[in-house]
Parts: C-alpha cells; sequence; structure tokens
C-alpha cells in the first residue's frame, strides 16, 4: 500500500510503497476513505511527542472501511463504514470498563503510538471498544472531524462543562478544535465569543457563529479578560462567561481564560501545555473556579455527537477549505511550521 512516511524527525516525508498490516486478533485494518491534517500531526514529526517512533506514518482522524478483521472482533465486520476516536483504549482496565477508554493507561493512538491514516489502510487495535459506525448518509468531510477536534471539544463542553442553552462560552483559539468548540456551543444553544489574533479565523467563527470577537493582538492578559467581559456583557451575561475554551496551549492565554471568568465558572483546557505553566489559582481559589481537561471522548458516548450531525445542527464538512492528494500530503505538513490556516485541510488516497 502507500503511506506518507518520515524517517527521522523533520526530515521531508514521502509517499512510499509499504507493506500492508495485517489485523491484529483484537484489531480491524480500515480502508482510508479520508483522513485529516492536525497540527497534532506536525508536532509528532517535529519531535515533540515522545509516544512517536521513526520511521513513521502520520494521521489520527479517518474514517473508511474495514477491510480485514481479527478472529476475537465480533461487533464489527469486513465493508462496515466506521471511524474512530484518536485514543483507543485496550477495552479491559478499570477506565475502559466504565466508560472513560480516553483516559486509558495503555491507550493506542494511530498516527502515534503506531502508524496512522495517511496512507491507504490503517490499523485500529481493540476494535469492539475503539469503533464507531459511521452513517452510510454522511460525506467523509462531516465523519473524520469527529475523531479528534470534535470529540475533543464535545466533550469538553457538552460533558466536563455541561455547557447549558442560553450560557456564554468564551472560545480562546480559533484554529480546528476552537472553531469545533464554537461549532458544537452553537449546537447546545450557547452564546459565543471567539477569541484569537488572526482575523481569517476570527472572521470563519464568526461565521461558524459567533455572536462576539476579540481580536487580542498586542492586549496583555488582563486586558484580553477585560474584553471578553465586556463582550459577555453585550451578549447578556454582566459577570463574564459561565465557560471559557482555551485550545491553543499557551500559559498567558490560559490565565487570560480564567481571569475572563465569572465566579463559579467552568474552564475547559484543551490546547496542550508544554512545561508547568504558572495559572491564576488565587483566583480559582476566591471565586470557585473548575479547571476541567478534555482529552477526547470514548467510542461509547460519541452517539449524541453523532445524533447532532445526522440531524443537521452541527455541520463538520462546513470547517472543510481543502481537499489535497496523499502526494500533496507531505508540502501540507511542512507547511504548518510557517502557517496557521483556518478551516481544515483534509486527505483523499
Amino acid at each position: 500500500m502507500r503511506a506518507v512516511l518520515y524517517e527521522s524527525f523533520g526530515q521531508t516525508p514521502s509517499v512510499q510503497d509499504v507493506e500492508s498490516p495485517s489485523a491484529p486478533d483484537h484489531g480491524v485494518v480500515i480502508a482510508v476513505e479520508a483522513t485529516g491534517v492536525c497540527r497534532s500531526d506536525w508536532h509528532a514529526w517535529a519531535g515533540h511527542d515522545d509516544s512517536v517512533s521513526v520511521p513513521h506514518v502520520p494521521g489520527h482522524e479517518l474514517v473508511g472501511r474495514i477491510v480485514r478483521a481479527g478472529d476475537a472482533v465480533a461487533r464489527f465486520s469486513a465493508g462496515d463504514r466506521v471511524t474512530v476516536p484518536f485514543v483507543c483504549g485496550c477495552g479491559t482496565c478499570e477506565f475502559c470498563r466504565s466508560g472513560n477508554a480516553q483516559v486509558c493507561p495503555t491507550q493506542t493512538q494511530p498516527g502515534f503510538t503506531h502508524w496512522g491514516s495517511w496512507a491507504d489502510e490503517v490499523v485500529i487495535h481493540h476494535a469492539d471498544t475503539n469503533l464507531v459506525t459511521a452513517p452510510e448518509e454522511l460525506p467523509a468531510e462531516a465523519v473524520l472531524p469527529l475523531g479528534c477536534r470534535f470529540a475533543t471539544a464535545f466533550r469538553g463542553l457538552h460533558d466536563r462543562a455541561r455547557l447549558s442553552a442560553g450560557e456564554v462560552v468564551a472560545v480562546f483559539g480559533c484554529g480546528g478544535v476552537g472553531l469545533s468548540a464554537i461549532m458544537i456551543a452553537r449546537a447546545i444553544g450557547a452564546q459565543v465569543i471567539a477569541v484569537d489574533i488572526s482575523p481569517d479565523a476570527l472572521g470563519l467563527a464568526r461565521t461558524m457563529g459567533a455572536g462576539a470577537c476579540v481580536d487580542s493582538t498586542g492586549l496583555s492578559e488582563a486586558e484580553v479578560a477585560a474584553a471578553v467581559r465586556d463582550s459577555a456583557a453585550g451578549l447578556g451575561s454582566e459577570s463574564g462567561p459561565h465557560v471559557t475554551v482555551e485550545a491553543l496551549g499557551i500559559e498567558s492565554t490560559l490565565n487570560a481564560a480564567l481571569q475572563s471568568l465569572r465566579p463559579l465558572g467552568r474552564h475547559v483546557q484543551i490546547g496542550l501545555l508544554s512545561g508547568r505553566p504558572t495559572t491564576a489559582v488565587p483566583q480559582v481559589i476566591g471565586q470557585e473556579l473548575s479547571l476541567l481537561g478534555s482529552h477526547g471522548m470514548a467510542a461509547a458516548d460519541y452517539g449524541p455527537l453523532i445524533a447532532l450531525v445526522v440531524e443537521g445542527r452541527l455541520r463538520p464538512q462546513d470547517l472543510v477549505t481543502r481537499t489535497i492528494s496523499l502526494a500533496e500530503a507531505p508540502a501540507a505538513l511542512e507547511e504548518m511550521a510557517q502557517s496557521r490556516s483556518a478551516g481544515l485541510t483534509i486527505i483523499r488516497p
């Protein structure tokens, strides 16, 4: 089969012919219909992820059909159209048994712990625990983003923060995850404030339903927080947003989000932070704020998310701004070092 492969970190990848994989006893091989280009793929290629070893094939957002299934797979078979969370559980530990495979201690992640979906075929382990049926009526563009950015944002807002209709949420960072959070918040019925330094990203955020936008270019943490609180007042929440989401992984952005929250507010941290950031802990204590993490979503919890897409209340396909071939993927990966484009690029092998 063909796969985008790099043999050392930072090296220009190439499309190569590699051996087709066999299905593990509890796993499957999926023929990739489409796969996403995510900044996490770039971080892995750049050598920022300790779980990745070379040579390596990136890719973790995907939709496709099962072509081979292991003997121990009971719930799925060849021909089934499926997607998968980027965090896959072992299926047997206490967290998987309780429906929380996204924090499985021995989790696998296609495109990180093993070769991923920038290829004709990809292996998924422990299929009965991790596969999600992809409705035939949904286009690939609506399904593949559910594996990473939409699942993480949905769990953060719906399950962790318990966002309700009529509340105000401020989303810091309008890349793939941030735009997903905006769309999900609107589908839930919340009002949204978008925060970013990119006019293009803010323009797309408004198109996706943001009721207010804050350009944080050159502003201090306190100035960003004040601007967000002013925007929240304009949306009917005088004391600040009920929920904030940080989707960048930057210490100053995290602190600005915490400072903008109303008392008893909930903060969802999705962006991956490096090191040990200094956070506004006294404010967390004094105003009884909730600091919540979101690290993907277990396959068992996909029902409500899929339902929103089938009903048309949530349209992940609207984020797709570019479709490329496998041959164009290496250049797309390298381009991410210089730019943070709005929207989603997908690969159709």
